[in-house]
């Protein structure tokens, strides 16, 4: 998951870019006003309480997701300067002893996992979780979700919490979502996200949940990366995956079996400035991930009480599928080949797995998955 995002608010000239057919916006059209007020299309007054309490849950993640680091960090820093710097003290001190938490299957709870605002985050877009194949709980897991998007929104949705029912539809299995190691670093928000069993993506971390957490654990990683987020845009479907094989050795070293996931509508629900390789946005963006690790897309997505522009996603379904378990034989230290031809398998299990259920979800039959 991305950790900064940039909002991009000229969103008169992407009117053009929302989605096509193939994608209806579940929502947007629901009780349609077509009351225009400074180029801005507003959303009607009356609508179901249900519908508010979902736009009440997204904006709750967009707060977690891009201000409450700032917000933290910046509480503690101001309680410095205050009689109450001793709370900041207490809570770095916190932070500090308990760092290694995040790399060692962090601190679930499953009351957190439950709440009921992540089923009206569900209801939103809305997301589902579908299964393609059963999930021996004697064996462990990579989960490789793709694509990151601009939130990773399914993977969060669907294997942080048990909104979209994985508890039932994998019994036995404990999945764990891998994010930044920045994120274990910011008070309060890392014990939010703990609790909703999050865990940093580091070797060790992996290690913890495939080899040392007993069985029927599975480490869901986004493969793609703040990079593969670039490249979210509606009816795009391109990863960065070719020369990501980190996953693929951890898997091997633990003997976990590879489990490939791939999440139609996960690109479609905001719209990027069009950054191209090579322009200056490009180059600036990939300037910034090198050497401060993350990406920051430049998006937009409608408003609170508009449908033009704003932070919130836009009401689209999200599909998350689940394919087939791909075992690997365990080595300890796998040479380059073993890990070539795993990865090898992995990537043509992927592109079957898309394949196979594009059309299903408004894809047109002739669209390719690209890997980069």
């Amino acid at each position: 998951m991305n950790t900064h995002v940039i909002f991009y608010a000229t969103s008169c000239q992407y009117q053009g870019t929302r989605m096509s057919s193939s994608a209806p916006e579940t929502k947007e059209h629901y009780n349609h006003s077509n009351v225009k007020f400074l180029g801005l299309e507003l959303a009607p007054l009356h609508i179901p309480w249900h519908r508010r309490m979902e736009t009440v849950s997204v904006i709750h993640w967009l707060t977690v997701f891009l201000f409450s680091g700032f917000i933290c960090i910046g509480f503690c820093i101001y309680l410095l300067y205050t009689s109450f710097y001793w709370v900041s003290l207490l809570i770095f001190a916190w932070v500090y002893y308990d760092r290694k938490c995040s790399r060692q299957g962090g601190r679930r709870f499953e009351s957190v996992r439950k709440w009921r605002v992540w089923m009206h985050t569900r209801n939103y877009f809305p997301i589902s979780l579908h299964k393609t194949a059963d999930l021996d709980p004697k064996n462990n897991y990579v989960f490789g979700f793709h694509p990151h998007g601009i939130m990773s929104m399914g993977a969060f949705i669907n294997f942080s919490t048990d909104a979209t029912g994985f508890d039932e539809k994998f019994p036995g299995i404990k999945g764990t979502v891998l994010t930044l190691q920045g994120w274990f670093y910011i008070p309060f928000i890392r014990e939010y996200l703990l609790a909703a069993s999050v865990c940093d993506v580091s070797r060790d971390s992996i290690d913890w949940i495939l080899g040392k957490s007993g069985t029927g654990n599975a480490a869901v990683v986004v493969v793609g990366g703040a990079t593969e987020s670039l490249e979210a845009n509606p009816n795009v479907h391109r990863l960065y995956l070719s020369r990501r094989k980190g996953f693929i050795k951890r898997a091997i070293v633990n003997g976990a079996h590879l489990v490939p996931v791939y999440s139609f509508g996960e690109t479609d629900v905001f719209v990027q400035m069009p950054n191209p390789e090579g322009s200056r946005l490009r180059k600036l963006q990939a300037y910034l991930t090198k050497y401060i690790g993350f990406a920051p897309p430049v998006f937009h997505g409608r408003g609170i009480f508009n449908y033009s522009m704003g932070l919130i996603p836009y009401r689209r379904p999200i599909h998350t599928v689940v394919g087939a378990p791909i075992p690997t034989k365990k080595s300890v230290n796998p040479s380059n080949e073993e890990v070539e031809a795993v990865h090898k398998e992995y990537m043509d299990a992927l592109v079957s797995l898309f394949e196979e259920h594009k059309t299903k979800y408004g894809i047109d039959k002739d669209k390719k998955l690209v890997i980069i």
